[in-house]
């Protein structure tokens, strides 16, 4: 893999880690909406692997795979923000479905169903469906959580502390906990759905043949998880 130079040898290092690159872009395409394509995420993501390449020392201190884990997959997230991958539409949309779930939550003492928030939300179970199809890449933290519209403070700040980086703050404080009572209070379908993502590493069409679901249908599931989850922690918060 080294010339005898002493130095790495481009071409291989990118063959040979070109499925890395493949492998991440569809973990990442799986968190986002239809709108972006896959095969963005993976020319970006070479070329954070070239970058990688140009930049790393074998004595750097790290696995080469590790630091370029890192570069790949900042020069995706560098793509979707100049892409502006998530419109405010979008966002907009799951408020909505957050608020329905959080009302009838409070109302039936328990997770409603995906009929229930349709209802809620006066769309069809279709619509519904097609709503979460559509709104893929809803995050379970945004930025703006740490503060609401309004310039008050927002449901994270509870679990954040002043620091330069506060998702970090999130992860030192009960935060962690808090998902994790949050992702055991899910319906056992997308509890499982979100264990075989999060745990088992399964990409969205491997899910789906554990699930005898469509692909489609368990980026819906995911979605409406996500949404569940960020409802949970609001109501914790204000508690």
């Amino acid at each position: 893999m080294y010339t005898v130079k002493g130095k790495a040898d481009k071409n291989s290092l990118l063959t040979e880690h070109a499925p890395l690159v493949k492998r991440l872009a569809h973990q990442m395409k799986a968190k986002l909406p239809p709108s972006v394509e896959v095969d963005d995420l993976v020319q970006a993501g070479m070329m954070g692997l070239l970058d990688a390449i140009n930049r790393y020392e074998e004595n750097h201190g790290a696995q080469f795979e590790t630091y370029a884990v890192l570069r790949i997959r900042g020069a995706m997230l560098d793509e979707l923000r100049s892409s502006d991958w998530m419109p405010r539409s979008t966002r907009a949309n799951m408020r909505k479905v957050e608020q329905a779930m959080a009302t009838l939550q409070q109302q039936l003492g328990r997770p409603p169903s995906e009929s229930e928030v349709a209802k809620s939300l006066k769309l069809s179970l279709a619509d519904y469906q097609d709503l979460l199809g559509d709104s893929g890449g809803h995050q379970l933290v945004y930025y703006e959580d740490f503060h609401d519209e309004e310039g008050s403070d927002g449901f994270l700040d509870r679990y954040a502390v002043d620091d330069d980086d506060p998702l970090k703050s999130l992860l030192d404080t009960d935060f962690r906990q808090t998902v994790i009572d949050a992702i055991d209070a899910l319906p056992p379908r997308e509890k499982m759905l979100m264990g075989l993502y999060y745990e088992e590493e399964l990409n969205l069409k491997e899910i789906g043949a554990v699930m005898g679901v469509s692909e489609s249908r368990v980026s819906q599931l995911h979605t409406q998880a996500v949404a569940r989850l960020r409802t949970y922690l609001r109501e914790r918060s204000w508690t």
